[in-house]
């Protein structure tokens, strides 16, 4: 596997997630991964700043993974070097009684990135068929048409969310934005030594949350809704990357080193050109500021 080609991690044909590594072995040391992490930090804002001035893309970073894959501490590292104006990230939570009042596309549309900037979804609008797969119950909470209980709830309606997703994604890369969405695959056991540290270490006991066990509980369900959702929606248009997570700092410089490279397949976003009449009246400004 050649170690950082995004096309090594991009879903392209149908993957089985278990089968999918959760850990990258490579002879790069912590060192090191700081070091290139860094230096791809630094790249991406200003690339940011390039793309501000181009004015004509938003990119939207969608991250989802189990509870301790990383995602929070990932864009902390990831995007610190950024303007802050440069990028917003979005945290999704259960839906409130407003968003509950919409359709459950709504909320993501109203934070979508505005042209030139960055938007990170720390979970994303796939929250609606992962979370609610397993808790479909959470569902009669939409009071959707035709759907008064559980046994309502078809197979057919989760395709119709499939598509919906792959239709919202289409409609949005048409107008404007780019779209990378990146999993965090994490072994169970990776998991385990994370709420252990959150129960063990003091610093860390505010991000414990009993919730976070009877989600663990299922954990077979998720990893089958994911597998599902990701192959189901990962397009030429918006892939998934699924990223080995068991190690945090690589996975850091991966998804970084990603959406660097990807960036780069924009060839038309430059800054754009002085007006020539502007320029060539630049010593009669210089003149006039001089005075």
């Amino acid at each position: 596997m050649a170690l950082f080609s995004p096309d090594n991690f991009k879903i392209t044909i149908p993957f089985q997630i278990n089968d999918f590594p959760t850990v990258l072995q490579t002879h790069i040391d912590d060192e090191e991964k700081e070091e290139k992490l860094d230096k791809v930090q630094k790249k991406l804002s200003e690339w940011q700043d390039v793309m501000y001035a181009h004015n004509r893309y938003g990119v939207l970073i969608c991250l989802q993974g189990m509870d301790t894959s990383g995602k929070d501490s990932l864009i902390r590292e990831v995007f610190k070097e950024f303007n802050p104006r440069g990028v917003v990230v979005h945290s999704f939570k259960t839906p409130n009684s407003t968003e509950l009042e919409h359709d459950y596309l709504w909320r993501h549309y109203l934070v979508l990135p505005e042209k030139g900037k960055f938007a990170v979804f720390n979970r994303t609008h796939y929250e609606n068929v992962l979370v609610t797969r397993v808790h479909p119950e959470y569902i009669l909470n939409e009071n959707l048409p035709g759907i008064e209980k559980v046994e309502d709830i078809t197979p057919e309606f989760w395709e119709n969310r499939f598509e919906q997703i792959n239709n919202f994604e289409k409609h949005i890369v048409q107008n404007g934005t780019i779209v990378l969405k990146f999993y965090f695959h994490m072994s169970k056991e990776e998991q385990r030594k994370r709420l252990l540290r959150r129960l063990e270490e003091e610093e860390h006991h505010w991000k414990f949350s009993p919730g976070d066990l009877k989600e663990r509980d299922r954990w077979d369900d998720y990893m089958k809704y994911y597998e599902e959702a990701i192959n189901k929606t990962s397009k030429p248009h918006a892939p998934w990357y699924v990223i080995p997570s068991d190690d945090k700092d690589m996975a850091r410089y991966m998804v970084a080193k990603i959406i660097w490279e990807e960036m780069q397949k924009y060839t038309d976003i430059k800054e754009p050109e002085l007006d020539a009449k502007v320029k060539a009246d630049f010593a009669l400004y210089r003149e006039k500021l001089s005075k």
